[in-house]
């Protein structure tokens, strides 16, 4: 264990929930987008994309070299496991008006819901904001340490 590993998982936190607010940030803009990738010669609307994140070291292995001491399986923090998108289906709404209607008259709208990605993006910059405090708060301790040696 270093000092810096505080400092090191504040970082990849960072990192995991700027791409959290960049997913959302394409979720939102990309909400009413009804041809967003040709699917078996077919438009399909946009899906929503959401971040699955997981620990960098979550293996019984990685905790016991960390225990004893050795440092080559030590990586803290987290990571992007990938980005998945989301397989609710699509709202079917009745615009015959619609370039994209079907034969009945309803179009295929993303299933993009602006209400969950606002408040996955208060999440986000919420739990962005805690790291940074975090990162701060061990950034000072380390100053603090070393005043103690002069």
């Amino acid at each position: 264990m270093t000092i810096f590993n505080g400092m090191n998982i504040s970082a990849s936190a960072l990192t995991a929930q700027r791409l959290r607010m960049d997913v959302v940030s394409s979720n939102m803009a990309n909400a009413d987008t009804t041809r967003a990738r040709l699917v078996d010669g077919e438009w399909e609307p946009y899906r929503r994309k959401m971040v699955v994140m997981e620990p960098n070291s979550n293996s019984f292995t990685s905790h016991l070299q960390r225990a004893m001491g050795n440092n080559g399986a030590n990586n803290p923090g987290v990571k992007i496991s990938r980005i998945m998108e989301d397989q609710t289906p699509f709202d079917l709404v009745y615009r015959p008006d619609h370039p994209d209607a079907n034969d009945e008259g309803y179009v295929r709208l993303p299933n993009v819901d602006p209400l969950k990605e606002m408040i996955d993006l208060m999440s986000a910059t919420r739990s962005y904001e805690a790291n940074i405090t975090t990162f701060d708060a061990h950034k000072n301790m380390l100053l603090k340490a070393l005043e103690i040696g002069r």
